[in-house]
């Protein structure tokens, strides 16, 4: 087969497909080496090519601390047979310091785990009004309680949580709508470090496929409300053992005021699991058109994310996929099935080269509707004795909407963050310096991490909404906001956990584009209570606090 320089491929395919003129403004600037953060991610690599050393470095932005500034949680490796490291790789929480800089107070915080992690989740799971952290890992998971003083409490054991299945995502959700919020484990594969297969390619010894491995039985957890949690996956019909679990994300896509809960598998259909509101679930992705590829394929699905990309009041979905499968994208038809728009959007073409993992919606440049970030890299460094033309590192992508439902690709145009060239993994999202517009951290495998502050010169305007639940679970997790404005209607929905394997910040961000006002903001609260405010005044951090008026949160 003959292969092309990607440099090359990706000038080609911007011309002639989509030579159309670009008005995005989009910048990002890699700000890392100033920000203080110096975490390396570490995958244990002895040369033996363990499965395992191919995923993780997770990442969560969250506010552990409520001191108003989103702080960084990593998720590290570990040293595998064959690998002695003279500092056990280590899990790190970065205090958010106000000034654009972080300090590691991992040990203060007590959340430097040495377990080979995966990902994480966040969520309130007491309603106590600080946020906790879950980890997956390959051996058994943790549930940190945050205590509110800076520090956490190991509370795996009490809770009930702590599967020793591979892990490869978690999420968090009020899936009965009874106040406090549930979890969601995706399991991956039953791997061995003691069975560890030789897996070649053109007499090249590489990482094996998933293939070679059986799936594992994901796992749903039921908050019981008294810091326990109950192992329910059978009642609510969720038995799937030969998954492979790579991403999970919660959204209520049909509209029906409960949350249902998509799981991307690798090499194996993905699942589509909606709530039937008595607490149990329906499997219903082959139906809805999302299970396979247009032509039938289990692709290799890493990321699932759910956002409404033609602002038509439903959720759409994109999963990323592996090199030589299209990151597939399917529009939300209303009527509970989804049409394969996966070249029609713009984005499918572009993803035939690249092997994508995490990804994720966000309004880069406030105009309205929301853009695309994909984060890319191969899963073995000597690819290229194989394939040529492919390259470990690889550059990551951004997809600017266009407002009619499709994207334009602005990589190469959009500062030098968008420049640069990694083996990533994960990608999370949120506003760390709250100047109103969404930054992205970029992990990567066997290195270190990219914080890409957005630097847009625009004169955009924005809402960021902070939810607190009363009756609701207290991080408002399922709460649904949409927002009226220079003549678009947006929705968006409070989310823990999805992309790829990370978590981002929950507070919802909406681009106004030249609108001083929104016209009409309504939340729908997981309780079922509907609130509407009119003649909201733009460029505001708000917290919406169930059943109580918009409040403004004060910046300094």
């Amino acid at each position: 087969m003959f292969y092309v320089s990607h440099i090359w491929l990706h000038s080609f395919l911007t011309f002639w497909i989509f030579s159309f003129p670009v008005s995005a403004q989009i910048r990002f600037t890699d700000v890392t080496s100033q920000s203080g953060i110096h975490f390396q991610h570490e995958d244990g690599r002895s040369g033996e090519r363990y499965f395992l050393e191919t995923l993780g470095a997770g990442v969560a932005w969250f506010d552990y601390d409520n001191d108003g500034d989103l702080d960084i949680y990593f998720v590290n490796g570990a040293d595998l047979p064959g690998m002695s490291s003279s500092v056990p790789p280590t899990n790190a929480l970065y205090r958010n310091n106000g000034d654009g800089t972080f300090t590691d107070v991992t040990e203060q915080a007590g959340v430097g785990d040495t377990n080979y992690g995966f990902s994480c989740a966040v969520g309130d799971y007491d309603n106590d009004g600080w946020d906790d952290l879950y980890v997956t890992n390959f051996g058994p998971n943790l549930l940190y309680h945050n205590n509110g003083d800076g520090t956490f409490t190991d509370v795996t054991q009490t809770a009930g949580v702590g599967d020793e299945r591979w892990a490869a995502a978690a999420a968090f959700a009020d899936y009965d709508n009874d106040g406090d919020i549930d979890l969601f484990v995706a399991n991956y594969v039953d791997f061995k470090l003691e069975n560890n297969p030789v897996c070649t390619k053109l007499g090249v010894r590489l990482h094996c496929s998933p293939d070679v491995f059986d799936g594992t039985q994901s796992i749903l957890y039921r908050n019981n409300g008294d810091g326990t949690f109950t192992d329910v996956t059978q009642q609510a019909g969720m038995v799937n053992p030969n998954d492979k679990g790579m991403g999970v994300i919660w959204c209520d896509y049909d509209n029906d005021s409960d949350i249902d809960l998509f799981v991307a598998n690798d090499r194996t259909p993905d699942r589509l699991y909606q709530n039937n509101g008595d607490s149990t679930f329906t499997e219903i992705a082959l139906l809805s058109g999302i299970a396979l590829s247009e032509t039938g394929a289990a692709f290799s699905s890493m990321a699932p994310i759910l956002g409404d990309i033609d602002n038509d009041g439903w959720f759409d979905l994109v999963v990323t996929n592996y090199n030589n499968e299209p990151n597939c994208v399917y529009k939300n038809d209303g009527d509970g099935f989804f049409s394969d728009i996966t070249y029609q959007s713009g984005i499918g073409g572009y993803g035939l080269y690249y092997l994508s993992w995490g990804a994720d919606f966000a309004d880069f440049d406030n105009d309205g509707y929301i853009d695309l970030f994909i984060a890319n890299g191969q899963l073995d460094e000597n690819i290229e004795e194989i394939m040529l033309g492919l390259s470990y590192e690889e550059p990551n992508q951004l997809f600017r909407n266009r407002g009619d439902g499709t994207f334009e690709d602005v990589s190469n145009q959009s500062g030098e963050g968008l420049l640069l060239e990694k083996v990533s993994r994960s990608a999370a999202f949120g506003d760390y310096d709250n100047d109103g517009d969404i930054d992205i951290l970029v992990t990567n495998s066997h290195q270190t991490p990219d914080l890409l502050r957005n630097d847009t010169i625009n004169e955009n305007n924005w809402l960021i909404f902070e939810t607190v639940g009363v009756k609701s679970n207290r991080d408002g997790i399922g709460t649904r906001i949409k927002v009226v404005a220079d003549g678009k209607s947006q929705i968006r929905e409070v989310k823990s956990g999805g992309s790829y394997p990370s978590h981002s910040d929950m507070r919802l961000h909406f681009g106004l584009g030249k609108a001083t006002v929104a016209d009409l903001v309504e939340i729908r609260w997981p309780s079922g209570l509907v609130e509407r405010f009119e003649g909201v005044k733009a460029n505001r951090f708000l917290k919406a606090k169930e059943g109580e008026k918009l409040s403004e949160v004060v910046r300094e």
